[in-house]
């Protein structure tokens, strides 16, 4: 899958995403995950639950399916935000969040934070 393949799935879960990832300056992998992460953000802040954990299921899917361009835009954009994303969250709220993210991405962030600052 390429970056215009992940754009196509990620508009069929939210369509009103479609206008903002074609008005991006640079259409890249990068921008298209960014893009999409900024929505996941929101939709933990709102407490959006159905919709983000679609989200974080194709978030899982272009990663798994994704060439190498989206496999390292999604571990640089999306798991370094999950931090940033889930501080304000309670412990319950974020324990149910990382439910929702796959083991191997798990994986990826535990190793970018413990090997954060080495």
């Amino acid at each position: 899958m390429n970056y215009l393949q992940a754009t196509q799935e990620i508009t069929e879960i939210i369509p009103e995403i479609e206008n903002e990832l074609k008005n991006n300056r640079t259409q890249n992998s990068y921008s298209v995950i960014q893009t999409f992460t900024d929505r996941i953000k929101n939709m933990i802040r709102q407490n959006d639950r159905n919709l983000l954990f679609k989200c974080l299921k194709k978030m899982d899917d272009i990663y798994r399916n994704g060439d190498i361009v989206l496999k390292n835009a999604v571990e640089s954009t999306f798991i370094y935000s999950l931090d940033n994303s889930t501080a304000f969250c309670n412990e319950e709220y974020r324990k149910v969040i990382f439910s929702h993210i796959s083991k191997e991405l798990q994986k990826i962030y535990s190793r970018q934070i413990y090997s954060h600052g080495i």
